[in-house]
């Protein structure tokens, strides 16, 4: 099923249960190591994907890097915008991006998840949404 088509289901149904905002759980596989260990790259992403989802950035981008377990440590990053919020964490062992969108104003989530893939260089990616009431 092509994005559009995706698009156009997800989009029926935030309209039929008058959905109050759109949460998307995007979790990406066998990223680019490189990628997911630069600050201002994970920033680069942030400004370019809500160009791409049409949501309005408000304040600055914070990116951290910390973690005392490897299994976890990488760095982790939270964007407000006027809808609400952007946020992710980078793991470092498996190069695995663990992204949240969630806003009150419609975005299409594929567009970001494919935009997220082809950034951070992904193998493959999972998404899993929920419209909130």
């Amino acid at each position: 099923m092509k994005t559009i088509e995706k698009d156009q289901r997800v989009r029926e149904e935030y309209q039929l249960v008058n959905a109050w905002g759109l949460a998307a759980g995007i979790d990406l596989h066998g990223c680019n190591p490189e990628t997911i260990r630069d600050a201002e790259k994970i920033k680069q992403f942030v400004v370019e994907l809500c160009e791409r989802i049409g949501m309005k950035r408000f304040g600055e981008c914070t990116v951290v890097n910390f973690g005392e377990d490897e299994r976890v440590a990488g760095f982790s990053m939270t964007q407000f915008i006027e809808t609400s919020l952007i946020s992710g964490h980078f793991a470092n062992q498996t190069n695995t991006v663990y992204l949240d969108v969630f806003s009150c104003k419609y975005y299409n989530p594929y567009i970001a998840a494919d935009f997220a893939k082809k950034f951070f260089g992904a193998s493959d990616y999972t998404l899993h949404y929920n419209l909130r009431k």
